[in-house]
């Protein structure tokens, strides 16, 4: 499949081949696949995959988020893809889905966390259940987010369907989860249960954990709120976990109610205080977001550890304790410096609580940041995907995007990195149209040369919420950023079908916009860029044109000519829209005025006025000229537009600033007929001269792609041709021809001869 060479290698390296090729599955689904009678899917035809590739399909198909009741139906096929490690997270899955596409398989680990469609956690566990091979084989379970529906587990034989069916378990999650007191009973059955996360639950009383006292090595039990145990008793069944390396007891600390946590502060209190000799294999104790901490506690407890590598005290406000500074091998999560806040990023990042505190402390540590920082930037954007819905991590993770990015920073780091940042952007400004700070954040981040004309993201996207943004929005600040966004965004759209949907979109607050600042004759770059951004919207877009009319922009865009006639740069890209509809055939009627058009002759031969001021009102002449049959007005005002175009280009002298850009020179075929007066057709030669010179390979190329050479030909052989045009075609056609043989002598050289 066709790879964007420029973009697929960074300073990451390559892509993996298999991830493009799991990828263009994903995308050809539709085409790979027939439909059953019930609406899934069924591949027409499959290879047998290798095992661990079957698992990074589902994986892909996951992160793509197209794996729903329709497309998980390709694994029902259990022979050709053969699944081990599955996971369907925040996928809309069906529990007839479930049943008939995943149980059937010899599953290790199943991760359906978050998975919407209806499913609930007694759907899944009777479902691997029914499997006798899975009861066996599946280790690792995890369920946050789901409804239990612990009371619909049926039967089985007189035993009720529980976690204990699964009797190979070794990890389980049901963080977020209505799990109680009854299901952990049930959970703590498990013979082999290594590793439990109880987080944000209902549960009351931990006692049940006595039951796997001798294999229990991780507790997670953040936030459990509901908890209904005194310190003493809390502290007896922790020092009977026998095995216990890892325990996170922390807390949420943006709790209202300020004596929710204290029977667990004073647990953590006792415990930190307390002899070695309670769970003395601990090497791991995360109690972030816990108060009443004295540093006098921490600093006795890591003394007396010495087999510590972790300590979670992010939002406890001791983790600045001097003691800390000496254990170099200590992670530790906090925010005293930028390595503890970078650390809680990672560790904490299903806990929106202690990802929205690290946030801020990040956004203080690099609000003068002077050096690039790519690993730093990756957890914000993975911050930002873990809580999609999150309006206070996105607000504060979008001003650490701008903080990292913000002058040459984001020059030093990959593309790839770029591209998943700026869509993340895009999807805050999506999620949050009406939070003023948020879309402040991101257009902030997006107002850079380097990320809009160097980094690949989805253009006609961010052109639209941003245009979407301008039409409720008039923060001056913030305005003229958007617009500076839009004008360069719209040139980089260029597809049909996309463009001539954003020429749907409001544009009239971009006439707005200039309506309001030619009232009190202001020139600035909100002006300017708005003026562009119309400009480039219209180029070669019929449908973004007659919007334009529609909207009365005509009648403004002659007020702006006339009042700032001393202005070229104001002037040039009026005149350069009002070419644009020009090129359009069916909309030349429109510029039928005469007071109009001999106010643009009047630039056209004024030698005072600029070179490109004096091009773009040739070209408006030059097009509705061009067709005798269309014009409506006076012929004498056609033959004196005829004679001067020709007189005044004859006086133009070769610009050597880039001034204007095409997508194609379609629009000159029709003026380089050799029935075309003269001075029609020597706007057209000047034009294709003008570029060629400044970008020959660009428009060397389209020239000959377009068929434009050969019509150059004919006119440089026609006889009535005039000797100007003729003069100035010979030299376009001599450009063209050197760099072809320039360039044919160059590929010759660097390509390897037959031996």
């Amino acid at each position: 499949w066709p790879v964007d060479r420029k973009h697929t290698y960074d300073a990451e390296g390559p892509q993996a081949l298999c991830d493009l090729c799991l990828a263009q599955v994903c995308c050809s689904l539709d085409a790979l696949c027939s439909v059953r009678a019930d609406g899934s899917m069924s591949l027409i035809w499959a290879p047998l995959f290798p095992q661990e590739m079957a698992d990074q399909l589902l994986q892909k198909m996951t992160t793509k988020g197209i794996l729903n009741d329709t497309t998980v139906g390709i694994f029902r096929n259990c022979k050709e893809l053969r699944l081990r490690r599955a996971s369907i997270r925040s996928s809309p899955v069906s529990a007839e889905a479930f049943r008939l596409a995943l149980c059937p398989h010899r599953l290790l680990e199943l991760d359906a966390s978050w998975v919407s469609g209806g499913l609930t956690g007694a759907d899944i566990i009777s479902g691997l259940a029914s499997n006798p091979e899975c009861r066996l084989s599946l280790q690792r379970l995890s369920l946050s987010g789901l409804r239990l529906d612990w009371e619909s587990l049926e039967e089985d034989g007189g035993v009720r369907v529980g976690f204990s069916s699964l009797q190979g378990l070794r990890m389980l999650n049901v963080a977020n989860t209505d799990v109680n007191d009854a299901v952990l009973e049930d959970i703590c059955t498990l013979p082999h249960l290594e590793t439990l996360d109880i987080s944000c639950s209902a549960i009351s009383k931990l006692t049940a954990l006595l039951k796997c006292n001798s294999t229990l090595r991780f507790l997670i039990a953040h936030k459990l709120q509901q908890l209904d145990m005194s310190p003493a008793r809390l502290l007896f069944v922790f020092n009977q976990l026998h095995a216990l390396r890892h325990l996170d007891f922390s807390d949420d600390h943006f709790a209202v109610d300020d004596s929710d946590g204290r029977v667990g502060d004073e647990t953590v209190r006792q415990l930190l205080e307390g002899s070695p000799e309670v769970l003395p294999s601990l090497v791991s104790l995360d109690i972030s977001g816990r108060k009443r901490i004295s540093e006098a506690a921490i600093g006795a407890f890591v003394q007396s550890r010495s087999g510590l590598v972790f300590l979670g005290l992010l939002a406890t406000g001791v983790s600045s304790c001097d003691v800390l500074s000496s254990k170099k091998n200590l992670k530790i999560t906090g925010e005293a410096d930028e390595n503890q806040v970078c650390e809680a990023l990672r560790r904490y990042r299903d806990q929106e609580c202690f990802i929205r505190e690290a946030l801020v402390h990040l956004y203080n540590l690099t609000t003068d940041a002077d050096k690039p920082q790519p690993d730093m930037l990756k957890l914000v954007v993975s911050a930002m995907q873990s809580h999609p819905t999150s309006l206070h991590v996105h607000l504060v993770a979008t001003a650490c995007v701008f903080n990292l990015t913000t002058q040459d920073l984001a020059e030093a780091m990959s593309v790839s990195l770029l591209s998943s940042t700026i869509a993340q952007l895009l999807y805050a400004m999506k999620t949050f149209p009406n939070h003023h700070q948020v879309q402040k954040n991101c257009l902030l981040a997006l107002c850079s040369d380097y990320i809009l004309q160097d980094v690949p993201f989805d253009k006609y996207l961010a052109a639209t919420l941003v245009i979407n943004w301008l039409s409720s929005h008039e923060d001056p600040t913030l305005q003229r950023m958007a617009v500076a966004v839009i004008s360069i965004l719209v040139a980089k759209v260029k597809t049909l079908l996309t463009h001539c949907a954003l020429a749907s979109c409001r544009k009239i607050q971009l006439l707005a916009i200039v309506q309001q600042k030619a009232m009190v004759g202001v020139v600035d770059s909100t002006l300017k860029f708005a003026l562009s951004a119309l400009w480039n919207l219209t180029d070669e877009m019929p449908a973004a044109a007659r919007n334009f009319i529609e909207c009365q922009g005509l009648e403004l865009y002659e007020e702006v000519l006339e009042s700032y006639y001393s202005e070229p740069s104001i002037q040039q890209k009026v005149l350069g829209l009002l070419n644009n509809i020009a090129e359009v055939e069916e909309l030349q009627a429109d510029l039928m005025e005469e007071d109009l058009l001999e106010h643009i002759l009047s630039l056209l031969q004024d030698s005072q006025v600029e070179v490109g001021v004096r091009y773009f009102a040739g070209g408006i002449l030059a097009h509705l000229s061009s067709r005798a049959e269309a014009w409506t007005l006076e012929g004498e005002l056609r033959t004196t537009i005829l004679e001067q175009l020709h007189d005044s280009i004859m006086t133009w002298t070769q610009l050597e600033r880039e001034m204007v850009s095409y997508r194609s020179f379609h629009p000159f075929c029709p003026l380089l007929q050799p029935c075309q007066p003269s001075g029609v057709q020597l706007w057209a030669v000047w034009a294709i001269h003008l570029v060629c010179s400044q970008n020959t390979s660009h428009y060397s190329s389209m020239l000959e792609m377009e068929g434009l050479t050969e019509l150059l030909k004919a006119l440089t052989a026609h006889p009535d041709t005039h000797s100007d045009v003729k003069g100035l075609s010979d030299r376009i056609l001599c450009m063209v021809e050197q760099y072809q043989s320039h360039s044919g002598a160059f590929k010759s050289q660097t390509e390897p001869r037959n031996s």
